[in-house]
C-alpha cells in the first residue's frame, strides 16, 4: 500500500512539473525551478509559471481528484461498476444553470457563474435522492438511476431550448460545456476547494462502511452499517465533489467512470483502498489529458474534455471487452 501510494505521488509530480513546462511557449525544467523560486519576479518564466499554468495545472489536481473520488463511491452506492458522478444529473443540473446564469444575470465569466452551476448540481442531486428514496428511507438503486436519467434528459432539453434561442448565451456557454481547465484563474480553484475538501472528508469518513454496502443491504445490515446514514453521507459527498469539479471545469467525461474501474481490477474491491488510490490517478488522467490536449493540436489546444473522451471511451470498451472474454 505504501509504496503503490508513493509511487502514485511521484507520478503525480512528474505531470505536475510537465504541466508547468509544456505550453505554447515550452519552458526547460531550470526554467520552471526559476519561476517556482522566484514568484515576484517580473521575468518570462515566473510569470507563464505563476501566472498562466500553475491555476492550471492546480485545478486539474482538483477536479481530477474530485471526480475520480464521486465514481467509487457512486459505483459503491449503486453497486454497479457502470455507474458515474453524472448519473445524479449533477451535469445537467449544472450546465442548465450555468445558462440561466448567463441569460438572466449575464454571468459571462467562469467567476461569476461557478455558484450557479455549484447551486444548480446540488439542487439537482437532491431531488433525485428524495425521489429515489423510499417512504421506508431505503435507497432504491432502480429508482435512483432513473430519476437521474429521466432529471437529466428533461433539463438537457431545457439547456439546448435556451441556447437554440439566446445565441449570445451559448457563445459563452460553449467555452464551459466542453470541458477544460484553461484559463479559469486561480480565484476558481480558491472558490470550489472548501466544497472539494469537505467532499473528500465526507468520502473518508464514508470509506469503512461501503465495504459492507456493495455487499448488499441485508448482508450490510448484519454488519451492523446504518445504510440510510451512510447513503446520506456518500450521497453528500458526490454532490459537493462532483458539483464543485463540474462548477470550475464543466463536464469531464469518464474520469469517474473509468478510473474506479481500472483501480477494482488492479487492487480489488476494498473501498478505503480504492478512494486513497483513486485521489492518485484521477489527478493524475486529469493532468495527463491536459498536457496531451496540449501538444497533439499545436499552436492550438484540445481541451481536457475532448481528451479524456477520446482515451476514456476505448479505454472502457477494451474493460468490458477483456471481462467478457475472461
Amino acid at each position: 500500500m505504501a509504496l503503490v501510494v508513493a509511487v502514485g505521488l511521484a507520478v503525480l509530480a512528474a505531470l505536475c512539473l510537465t504541466s508547468l513546462a509544456v505550453g505554447a511557449r515550452g519552458l526547460t525544467v531550470g526554467d520552471v525551478w526559476q519561476g517556482l523560486t522566484h514568484p515576484g519576479d517580473a521575468s518570462r518564466a515566473s510569470i507563464i509559471v505563476w501566472d498562466l499554468r500553475m491555476p492550471r495545472t492546480a485545478l486539474a489536481l482538483v477536479v481530477g481528484c474530485a471526480l475520480a473520488v464521486a465514481g467509487v463511491l457512486m459505483q459503491a452506492l449503486t453497486r454497479n461498476p457502470l455507474a458515474e458522478p453524472g448519473l445524479l444529473g449533477v451535469n445537467s443540473g449544472a450546465s442548465f444553470a450555468v445558462v440561466t446564469a448567463i441569460t438572466l444575470f449575464g454571468a459571462t465569466t467562469i467567476d461569476r457563474y461557478v455558484w450557479f452551476a455549484l447551486l444548480g448540481s446540488a439542487l439537482t442531486a437532491a431531488f433525485v435522492y428524495v425521489v429515489s428514496v423510499r417512504r421506508t428511507h431505503r435507497g432504491d438503486q432502480a429508482r435512483l438511476v432513473l430519476a437521474g436519467a429521466a432529471l437529466s434528459a428533461s433539463l438537457g432539453a431545457c439547456t439546448g431550448i435556451v441556447t437554440m434561442f439566446h445565441t449570445s448565451t451559448f457563445s459563452s456557454y460553449r467555452f464551459w460545456v466542453i470541458g477544460s481547465v484553461a484559463d479559469r484563474g486561480g480565484e476558481v480553484v480558491g472558490r470550489i476547494a472548501p466544497f472539494v475538501a469537505v467532499g473528500l472528508l465526507l468520502a473518508l469518513l464514508s470509506g469503512p462502511a461501503l465495504n459492507a454496502l456493495v455487499l448488499g443491504d441485508e448482508q450490510a445490515t448484519a454488519l451492523g452499517a446504518r445504510l440510510p446514514l451512510v447513503r446520506v453521507v456518500a450521497f453528500a459527498s458526490i454532490t459537493l465533489l462532483c458539483g464543485a469539479a463540474t462548477a470550475a471545469a464543466g463536464p469531464i467525461a469518464f474520469v469517474g467512470l473509468v478510473v474506479p474501474h481500472v483501480l477494482r481490477r488492479l487492487v480489488g474491491v476494498e473501498q478505503r483502498l480504492l478512494l486513497v488510490l483513486s485521489a492518485l490517478v484521477g489527478p493524475a488522467l486529469v493532468l495527463a489529458a491536459d498536457i496531451v490536449g496540449r501538444v497533439v493540436a499545436r499552436p492550438g489546444e484540445l481541451e481536457v474534455g475532448i481528451v479524456t473522451a477520446f482515451v476514456g471511451a476505448p479505454a472502457l470498451l477494451a474493460l468490458l471487452l477483456s471481462r467478457r472474454a475472461a
